[in-house]
């Protein structure tokens, strides 16, 4: 077993047990839960609604080396700067290079997971570089040393008592600051660093190639400051956020919002497509666009997982899903996680150290009934499974007791020797790696194909 997989198996042990945390995840869930009904009444029919959604974005990632190209060139047309990174490595690197030529000491980030994904703030900060983060989630975060514990919801493990408690340990505001309260302690840091900073840098939900433009979607504003303020403007965002068109937003931007939050449509929606032109007052001279690779092309050249780059990262799937709702964020030790992040990530970082998230699963497929562009993620899951099995990945001992069971089971002699209290010894006592994480198989006496004589001699 792999360090990674052996981290999780500690972590999610604790966490399953924890009461406490089940029940703030699960509180704050349910209130998602409540809302997002509502929000897809806006859709007259919402499973032709998907369907179109899936088309689209099928079309975007199958000739998506086309509208990369179309993008850049719309997008450079009007003075941005596009920058291939191939890797996590390549990425920072280039982002240091901007800041270093822009003489940057402080920087203001709004949420972005693709900006966890190559752990850009650990990047700038031991590089001297003051990061802030500007969305309220993500600062708390900050402020607490933690990573986002959900895809849009970056404190959803945190009670109210909780960020008070951190608020006055770290700002030192009263214990009994309200939610309201702490927000205008939160807004007015966060006001004084958007003037102060030489570098904003944001994420996208889109990317479009017709117009070359970038789609950020928020409900707080931050996004907005953290690119008009600073004189320079840095997107870095993953290949596979491509939509052909502008006219595609008016579905997507709603099914992002539904799908997330259960709003009809989030508070700020906004396009950019460059730097600040001759003719305007405000915005960034200059603007960039890193396009992150970073292993999604592995993903790309395999026609199974392929799909799974459809992901419009709306959070749906991790609201559903039984593992996610009693093990938490943190456990998965990635940056995405929940069905999504244990689909995508054995690919982008390799199976040999992170397969054991394709296994933490129940293959209820709620997941795959939630998703908006319709992605199949119980099935990419299995496949996970059979493509490490294949690449020779199983344990010794695995391989051993399955080799057992499919010879045993296509023996009929054999299954009708070993009934009852042999079979629940040789399993639960041999092979005590299947019952160390579950309930004790309990085999009956008889075989069904003896009750089945025996039925038919009566």
């Amino acid at each position: 077993m792999t360090e990674n997989a052996q981290t999780f198996k500690a972590k999610s042990t604790i966490k399953s047990a924890d009461i406490e945390h089940r029940r703030k995840i699960n509180f704050n869930i349910g209130r998602y839960n409540a809302v997002v009904p509502k929000g897809k009444e806006q859709f007259v029919n919402i499973n032709l609604a998907k369907e179109k959604a899936k088309n689209i974005k099928w079309r975007a990632i199958e000739t998506l080396d086309k509208h990369l190209e179309a993008f850049e060139k719309n997008f450079t047309s009007r003075g941005g700067k596009v920058i291939w990174a191939e890797t996590a490595g390549q990425a920072i690197e280039e982002i240091l290079s901007i800041c270093k030529a822009k003489n940057c000491k402080t920087l203001v980030k709004s949420k972005s997971m693709a900006t966890e994904e190559i752990h850009l703030n650990i990047a700038l900060e031991k590089n001297g570089i003051e990061s802030i983060e500007t969305d309220l989630g993500e600062y708390i975060q900050q402020l607490d040393g933690e990573a986002p514990y959900h895809i849009v919801t970056p404190a959803m493990h945190k009670s109210k008592e909780d960020v008070a408690k951190l608020f006055n340990k770290k700002l030192g505001t009263p214990l009994n600051y309200t939610p309201e309260e702490l927000t205008q302690v939160a807004r007015k840091i966060l006001r004084e660093k958007y003037t102060q900073a030489e570098v904003g840098v944001t994420g996208a939900n889109f990317i479009i190639s017709d117009i070359g433009g970038v789609a950020v979607t928020e409900n707080e504003g931050n996004a907005r400051l953290s690119c008009a303020f600073p004189k320079t403007h840095i997107v870095i965002v993953g290949i596979e956020k491509m939509i052909p068109a502008m006219t595609d937003l008016a579905l997507f931007w709603p099914m992002l919002s539904t799908f997330g939050t259960g709003q009809t449509v989030t508070v700020y929606n906004t396009i950019i497509t460059g730097p600040r032109q001759p003719n305007e007052k405000d915005g960034p001279d200059e603007m960039y666009v890193i396009l992150l690779d970073n292993g999604r092309t592995n993903i790309l050249q395999n026609p199974k997982q392929r799909q799974s780059l459809y992901c419009i990262r709306c959070g749906a799937c991790l609201n559903v899903c039984p593992v996610y709702k009693n093990i938490g964020g943190h456990a998965y030790g990635a940056t995405y996680s929940g069905p999504i992040g244990s689909v995508i990530t054995p690919n982008l970082q390799g199976l040999p150290e992170f397969k054991h998230l394709s296994y933490a699963s129940s293959l209820c497929g709620a997941c795959t009934e939630v998703c908006p562009v319709k992605i199949n993620l119980h099935e990419l899951l299995l496949d996970n499974r059979h493509e490490s099995v294949e690449e020779g990945l199983a344990p010794m001992a695995e391989k051993i007791a399955w080799k057992l069971w499919k010879i045993s089971s296509l023996n009929r002699r054999l299954m009708n020797l070993a009934n009852g209290d042999i079979k629940n010894k040789v399993v639960n006592g041999l092979f005590k790696g299947w019952s160390k994480n579950r309930s004790q198989l309990e085999f009956s006496p008889k075989t069904f194909n003896e009750m089945w004589k025996e039925r038919s001699k009566k």
